[in-house]
């Protein structure tokens, strides 16, 4: 698979300090009887984005102004409960390209990545500091650099904390977002460099 490659980000933080949010709420189950990756956005946190009555709901923040952008700012423990790729799926297509947090639950780590997401950990101290930045301040832009593996406000009338957020991230993900593949992708695009080997060890 293929998608959106990643480098630079900047782009309004989108704010859902919550934690435990599970894969039944990022997409309840109701939706998933499609069988491939299309068609989940309108979905994505459906019994929070809408009312019974199937209006919006005004207090839910991707209903507000403020709650349209790429990066997701979460609480810990984000994409827990079943192992459904479709919760990946619906947050790729909403537009969000960075999943911010405390804490991932595995499975869903390793769907986002899989699907062109970057979930990034940062430690609930730095999280909580970033989110106390985005509460004084939710119209700036921050940036996401992957190459060099951090989050910082951007732009020049920026928020200045005493250095920028730093995360680590596997060597090998990092690679497979910044091009645009999947490990799939990566393994296949190999299979020169592969075969070579292997004739290698045979001689």
């Amino acid at each position: 698979m293929s998608f959106e490659p990643i480098n630079t980000i900047i782009s309004r933080i989108v704010a859902l300090p919550v934690e435990n949010v599970d894969t039944d709420r990022i997409i309840p189950a109701r939706f998933l009887k499609a069988v491939d990756s299309e068609g989940f956005a309108k979905n994505l946190f459906f019994d929070w984005r809408y009312l019974p009555d199937g209006s919006r709901n005004p207090d839910f923040v991707l209903n507000k102004p403020e709650g349209q952008g790429k990066i997701l700012l979460t609480g810990k423990n984000f994409g827990c409960g079943s192992s459904r790729e479709h919760a990946a799926w619906a947050i790729y297509q909403y537009g969000f390209r960075v999943i911010i947090s405390s804490g991932f639950a595995d499975i869903f780590r390793n769907n986002a990545f899989n699907n062109g997401l970057l979930p990034i950990e940062f430690s609930e101290d730095q999280l909580s500091e970033i989110l106390a930045l985005h509460g004084k301040h939710p119209e700036q832009d921050w940036m996401i650099n992957l190459n060099d593996q951090f989050l910082k406000p951007s732009g020049p009338d920026a928020l200045m904390p005493s250095a920028p957020y730093f995360f680590s991230i596997n060597i090998l993900r990092k690679q497979c977002l910044l091009e645009g593949r999947d490990l799939i992708n990566y393994l296949t695009d190999m299979k020169p460099e592969i075969i070579e080997f292997e004739q290698t060890r045979k001689n």
